[in-house]
């Protein structure tokens, strides 16, 4: 009798105007039925007492800043603003990537992106010659031996369904092989008069509704993990004209039409717990993959704005990091409650494990936030880092990067050149005021801290692109730096503004093939050292050339061109208070340079300096560095030599 009142279902959905089933829909739904009528068998027996159910809710781009119960007026989100007055509402949840791939590996995983080698979304953008650096090569997929949130559940009885966006690996690496019972895709863009929804949120949700429906008929004494991955509000943005119209005052009244969309695809999930009873034994979780979009990509019109965080997706700012996180579980959530406290989206998966008894997953790389739901549980904890590695320049304009926050202070280590930049959010949400030379001896300590713990995860490094162009490289990124784009009050009003930018982006994309000799970067690790004192400190709180006191000390690199040409040198110095002054020479051969040590305030806040050209003749280069006279009680420290040909 299930099987058919869930097939007359399926028909009545498709008379009413929803796209015929796929092959692999019908099978899936198939699988679906199966085992929504085959009796449960799990690895071990139930907890005497039930586990709640999960519905983990997962946007797509959807900003801090777009929904109403996070200060927005100008879109319409009633049923997740509900949501967050019977639960509880974080202010500073973040995801573990910028993109959607990462975050929703750690989501999953409950291990950071950058120890699963899976830190750009799938299947990673090429490079362009706007790029210095080329990203490393990443997993294509979620790697073989890791479990997920479903796997962990298994033990305790979990019927585990996944529907809506996977994003974590193609054919044979979908759901289905990672611990899920059954999965349904969906339809990402069904049209924007489609009952499915523009971006099939509806879709997604009747999927939902028809599988609690299913649960209850048949297993309703068995916990679930029912997984939601929308497409929304993703691009192309699709919804339709009534909703677009009711939006017409908003900043980009097509987004928050398809916001309003997903509002009422979740309001539907909520409401058939409640029909079946289930609200009060549910823990319900809302949040986003990343931060909102505030560049115009596939489109002249920027999507939203994160006012008042900087940048937004892909980039390491505030924009592209912060997520509204909106968790629900009557009786262990104090209701309207807010949590200021820094968390991750990885921390959601140790926290369903902490609340329902399952295992937690060996590594795991985050925390439970499970005491921070209720007033009567919370209790301030020691500050725990959170870290971030982005080796990619992204399709937003966000450029290769790492970070680190430690209480109100956060700290972006920008690859390109080494450039270090430190925030406190406290006082400056909006990463405005760089306040790096105030700060030289934290600056140190948390860049140490941040190289510390890329290598025990095993982050992937980048190397440097020799076919960068400097021009494309302008273009893209200094013309226009859209990671300090501030929102107009409409996004027809940013659009003519961004053309250029737009355009160079795409051109970038699309040049053709150069030479391999226009960028070298020199790490300190690869140096060849002559001398007493001079060496590779391999602590990385160190991580450069240091003990700099004898000045007859040395070092070079050896590296080959093809053609001669001429080279704007870069160097990545620090050095203490009161021994800056010292000289130092850079050669080439016959060709060389000089340049005066800047004190930074510490041995360790380096500080990127462009310091003089040299020519390099076609074929093997020696690159020497030496010092012409000793100021202080060292030289300087020195981490990186770069050089950019200009000629």
């Amino acid at each position: 009798m299930l099987i058919t009142l869930s097939l007359l279902r399926v028909r009545r959905l498709h008379a009413g105007g929803l796209r015929r089933p796929s092959v692999a829909f019908c099978w899936l739904m198939a699988l679906w039925l199966l085992l929504a009528c085959q009796p449960f068998s799990a690895t071990g027996a139930p907890p005497a007492t039930r586990p709640p159910n999960v519905v983990l809710l997962v946007a797509d781009d959807l900003g801090w800043n777009d929904l109403g119960c996070y200060g927005r007026t100008d879109q319409r989100t009633p049923q997740l603003d509900a949501l967050a007055a019977q639960g509880v509402r974080f202010t500073a949840a973040t995801s573990a990537g910028s993109v959607c791939s990462p975050s929703r590996a750690a989501m999953l995983t409950g291990q950071h992106p950058a120890r699963l080698n899976l830190t750009t979304f799938l299947p990673g953008r090429p490079p362009g010659h706007a790029d210095r650096l080329l990203s490393p090569t990443i997993n294509q997929h979620l790697p073989e031996g890791v479990a997920t949130l479903a796997d962990q559940l298994k033990s305790l009885g979990y019927r585990s369904v996944f529907l809506g966006k996977w994003h974590l690996g193609g054919a044979g690496q979908g759901p289905l092989t990672r611990g899920f019972d059954a999965a349904i895709a969906g339809s990402a863009n069904p049209g924007p008069e489609s009952p499915e929804g523009g971006k099939g949120e509806l879709g997604n949700a009747q999927a939902a509704v028809d599988f609690i429906d299913a649960h209850q008929a048949s297993h309703a004494a068995e916990p679930f993990l029912l997984t939601i991955g929308f497409n929304s509000p993703h691009i192309p943005l699709s919804a339709p004209q009534r909703l677009i119209d009711a939006n017409s005052t908003s900043f980009n009244p097509l987004y928050a039409a398809v916001v309003e969309g997903l509002d009422t695809a979740v309001g539907k999930i909520l409401a058939a717990l409640d029909r079946h009873g289930l609200a009060d034994t549910t823990l319900v979780v809302f949040t986003s993959d990343n931060g909102g979009l505030h560049v115009p990509e596939g489109s002249p019109l920027p999507a939203t704005h994160n006012t008042p965080f900087r940048a937004g997706k892909g980039f390491l700012y505030e924009g592209g990091l912060r997520v509204p996180l909106i968790v629900r579980l009557p009786g262990r959530s104090t209701p309207g409650r807010t949590v200021d406290s820094p968390v991750s989206t990885g921390d959601i998966l140790p926290t369903i494990c902490h609340l329902s008894g399952a295992a937690q997953p060996a590594p795991c790389d985050f925390l439970s936030f499970l005491p921070l739901l209720s007033v009567e549980e919370a209790a301030e904890g020691p500050e725990r880092p959170l870290f971030w590695h982005q080796p990619h320049a992204t399709n937003q304009g966000g450029r290769p990067a790492g970070a680190i926050r430690m209480g109100d202070w956060k700290l972006i280590e920008h690859y390109e050149d080494g450039r270090l930049e430190l925030f406190n959010l406290a006082i400056d949400p909006g990463e405005q005021a760089d306040r790096r030379a105030d700060e030289p001896s934290r600056v140190a300590a948390l860049r140490g801290r941040l190289e510390a713990w890329r290598r025990d995860v095993g982050a992937r490094g980048m190397e440097a692109n020799g076919q960068f162009s400097p021009q494309a490289w302008r273009a893209c990124y200094v013309d226009t730096d859209v990671s300090t784009l501030r929102a107009a009050p409409t996004a027809i009003e940013m659009a003519a503004g961004l053309e250029a930018w737009r355009s160079a982006m795409q051109a970038a994309a699309n040049e053709g093939p150069r030479s391999g000799d226009h960028f070298f970067v020199l790490e300190a690790r690869d140096a060849k050292v002559e001398g007493r004192k001079l060496h590779y400190e391999t602590p990385p709180e160190k991580d450069t050339l240091g003990f700099w006191v004898d000045a007859a000390d040395s070092a070079h690199w050896d590296l080959s061109t093809t053609t001669a040409g001429r080279y704007r040198v870069g160097v990545l110095q620090g050095c203490g208070s009161g021994n800056g002054g010292s000289t130092v020479e850079i050669s080439a051969g016959a060709s060389a340079l000089t340049f005066i040590v800047e004190a930074t305030g510490h041995f360790q806040a380096f500080v990127p300096r462009n310091v003089g050209e040299i020519d390099l003749q076609a074929g093997p280069n020696q690159i020497r560095v030496r010092a012409l006279h000793k100021q202080g009680g060292a030289v300087m420290d020195l981490r990186r030599v770069s050089l950019e040909r200009i000629d």
